[in-house]
């Protein structure tokens, strides 16, 4: 019978655990951690696939090399860390061998100049049709500062940072046609919370977190289940643009979805908009037992909210 995604990394997980982990914490955070003493270091990677994460005719070189780097170092700012270096290996069809790949990696660099990351190393490979994408991503932080997915705790509030939905739209507008719109600009382009994470990452306030990949209908599953708690989402104040829909079951938002002790939301919303400029809203709350209850104005949701898998 076919697994699910989550299901596979699950049995993955629990296989390897039986292995020593050398330092390393386990599968189950965006990131792997090692404890460096009064640092720690987190490394993690994503593969982006041709037709599955993007769309050759629809996006520029530039703008895959961009987004590449991006969604690698969402991954960082999830933990609360700072990005300081990649590793990249590329599976590159014939026809993506001159031109495209070039325009690929001025993308890639743009990236890595505005936030000061080095590439460090990496590979190529040819591929017989479709390009694949591999980015390994590396950064630091004060072991006190590192978020992780098993720290939320009942009571917290469940809070996002920006606007959710957009990237999901813009797929759809793509898939139509429509490359042109904000939306599907946003999603060719993503944007890393680097900034954002950071600031969390020092706010004691600021318990479970990690970035919006797949929807909040996943993701918020994944805080659940590492941290043995059930949540409900008001669904009438989920910050979005768009339909509800898009912002609760589409991926690839790359926002900060993460629980902070109630009594000091003000405290850490405030901070945050004075230091990026970004909102933080609340949109539930961390409750006991494992349910995830969708509320729209005080009342149960009727429609059905999955978030989005690989498999």
């Amino acid at each position: 019978m076919k697994k699910s995604e989550f299901s596979f990394i699950g049995d993955i997980a629990k296989t390897f655990a039986k292995l020593p982990h050398n330092g390393f914490e386990p599968i189950g955070d965006d990131c792997t951690v090692l404890d460096m003493g009064s640092d720690a270091l987190v490394i993690s990677t994503d593969m982006l696939v041709e037709d599955v994460h993007f769309l050759r005719g629809a996006s520029s070189p530039e703008e895959v090399g961009y987004k590449s780097l991006m969604v690698n170092l969402s991954d960082v700012a999830a933990m609360g860390a700072t990005p300081t270096a990649v590793l990249l290996s590329l599976s590159l069809s014939e026809a993506t061998q001159g031109e495209w790949v070039e325009g690929f990696m001025r993308g890639f660099y743009e990236g890595c100049e505005r936030y000061g990351v080095a590439l460090v190393g990496g590979d190529t490979t040819a591929s017989r049709d479709k390009v694949c994408i591999n980015v390994v991503a590396i950064g630091r932080a004060p072991m006190s500062n590192i978020k992780r997915r098993s720290a939320a705790r009942v009571g917290d509030l469940i809070c996002v940072t920006g606007k959710l939905g957009a990237s999901s739209k813009g797929l759809v507008d793509i898939m139509f046609g429509d490359l042109n719109t904000p939306a599907a600009k946003i999603h060719r382009t993503a944007q890393a919370r680097i900034a954002e994470g950071k600031l969390l990452g020092e706010h004691d306030a600021v318990h479970a977190m990690m970035d919006v990949s797949d929807g909040i209908a996943s993701d918020i599953k994944h805080i659940m289940e590492q941290s043995g708690v059930g949540a409900e989402i008001y669904l009438e104040v989920v910050p979005t643009d768009y339909d509800i829909r898009f912002a609760t079951t589409g991926g690839e938002d790359y926002e900060l979805l993460l629980t902070v002790a109630p009594e000091r939301f003000v405290e850490v919303a405030e901070a945050l908009r004075a230091a990026t400029g970004t909102p933080l809203t609340a949109i539930g709350r961390i409750t006991e037992g494992g349910e995830l209850v969708w509320l729209d104005n005080g009342a149960p949701a009727e429609i059905e909210l999955q978030g989005f898998t690989h498999f």
